[in-house]
């Protein structure tokens, strides 16, 4: 099947550039100043909307196999499409836990049953994912997973997490820490250990609990050598210790989530949308993290999906759940704070939603068209393809998510950019039904 893209500015080497784009094969067959519409089967006309490479995220919790009440891989990878997403990382806190070949066996037919974009896999860096005990399969995992995590756990003891590094670096896999040294988390603990906490009798999460094991991990990253990512940063600590890092030529690269760029303490509630894990921190944190993606340490922008049942985020910021949901959210979100705010170019949310993500992770064919390579769409390129309506203003409905999860602190948020369509492989996974086709 051909489909032809009429009228859109896409993102080419120069920059926005007014073409029309025609898919065939799942690739992106050809690039034309005006196509005839009787060379395509299907025909998508997108005056003055935008065109650019599909978002890919490293960070997303599809809770199947073994948690399908929260969220499955067909309404999950749904709502990531429908959020501009061709390619996702799904998160190991599943039943069962993917530490060995065995074990992943059941999220891998669930992926290829039920997904209706590219779903890769982590495995888990200890056998139970409890940031404890012993090391998973990662040899029998290491063709199958994209990278190891024990994410919702940090590696507590320093000698596991040296092991799990020198096998990873023996494998060419990345280690992906979710950094939390559970020794600085009082009980009960719920919210950044800040104003907030302080004037509402909350037991708060210091940064101390991020940026230490940060810290220690970067350590042994400079004696061990490998591949190694940190999950969601949240802490100005974080960032300046990744940024000393970079500039001694450590092999380390981090993610931030659109909240921790958007929100502060000041912003939060006393409501179950605002409980995630890190959780938002000071204004001078959410600073810190800007300028990081502005200066390139912070790699990429993940959206940490971590949808939950009404009932379980429905005990305010004591009673609930860690996790919010964030896929239908994030482009529009970011967009709006970010590029209308004035911090950064459309051009560059791109990079950081869409391109790095597979570069650092190995997300796409590896071919010197691909978006890892370019950066930006070419013709020969598998046709992992979103088109923007970045004019179109509306608020923000978690009634109107394709996730089961409708829990998000953006809920009411008024907003300017749409996804209009996704496209994976060159197959058109979704599209947006008010807009005139043929």
């Amino acid at each position: 099947m051909k489909t032809l893209i009429t009228g859109g500015n896409i993102l080419m080497k120069n920059g926005f550039v007014k073409s029309d784009m025609l898919i065939a094969d799942g690739k992106v067959f050809a690039l034309a100043p005006e196509f005839s519409d009787n060379e395509a089967d299907r025909v998508i006309r997108c005056d003055n909307s935008f065109i650019i490479p599909a978002f890919a995220d490293v960070h997303v919790h599809l809770r199947e196999p073994g948690f399908e009440y929260k969220e499955t891989i067909r309404t999950g990878t749904m709502a990531a499409a429908r959020g501009g997403y061709s390619t996702i990382c799904s998160m190991p806190n599943l039943k069962p836990v993917p530490s060995s070949p065995e074990a992943m066996k059941a999220e891998l037919d669930a992926i290829e049953k039920d997904a209706v974009i590219k779903v890769y896999p982590y495995g888990t860096i200890t056998m139970d994912q409890s940031g404890t005990g012993e090391l998973s399969d990662m040899e029998g995992l290491s063709d199958k997973a994209v990278a190891f995590t024990d994410d919702g756990k940090g590696i507590q003891k320093t000698e596991l997490m040296s092991k799990a590094m020198r096998k990873a670096k023996e494998l060419n896999k990345i280690i992906a820490a979710h950094c939390e040294d559970e020794s600085w988390i009082p009980e009960g603990g719920c919210v950044h250990a800040g104003r907030f906490a302080r004037a509402n009798g909350f037991a708060g999460i210091p940064s101390e609990s991020e940026w230490c094991q940060a810290e220690r991990d970067l350590d042994l990253e400079r004696m061990i050598g490998g591949r190694y990512h940190i999950c969601h940063v949240s802490s100005a600590e974080t960032v300046e210790l990744v940024r000393r890092a970079k500039k001694e030529g450590v092999d380390v690269t981090c993610e931030t989530a659109p909240h921790y760029l958007v929100l502060c303490e000041d912003d939060i509630l006393d409501e179950g949308r605002f409980k995630m894990n890190p959780p938002v921190r000071s204004c001078e944190d959410r600073e810190a993290i800007i300028e990081g993606i502005i200066d390139g340490t912070v790699d990429m922008i993940a959206t940490d999906h971590a949808p939950h049942t009404a009932e379980e985020k429905d005990g305010g910021l004591r009673g609930s759940a860690f996790g919010i949901v964030g896929l239908e959210t994030a482009f529009p979100v970011l967009f709006t704070q970010l590029v209308l705010g004035g911090k950064i170019s459309l051009e560059k949310l791109v990079k950081l939603m869409a391109v790095a993500p597979r570069r650092r992770f190995g997300l796409d064919d590896g071919s010197e068209y691909s978006i890892s390579a370019k950066g930006y769409i070419c013709e020969g390129q598998t046709a992992d393809i979103t088109v923007l309506d970045i004019e179109d203003e509306y608020c923000i409905d978690p009634s109107d998510f394709i996730s089961m999860g409708k829990s998000t602190p953006f809920s009411g948020m008024r907003v300017r950019g749409k996804i209009i369509a996704t496209f994976a492989d060159g197959k058109e996974v979704y599209y947006y039904k008010g807009t005139d086709d043929e």
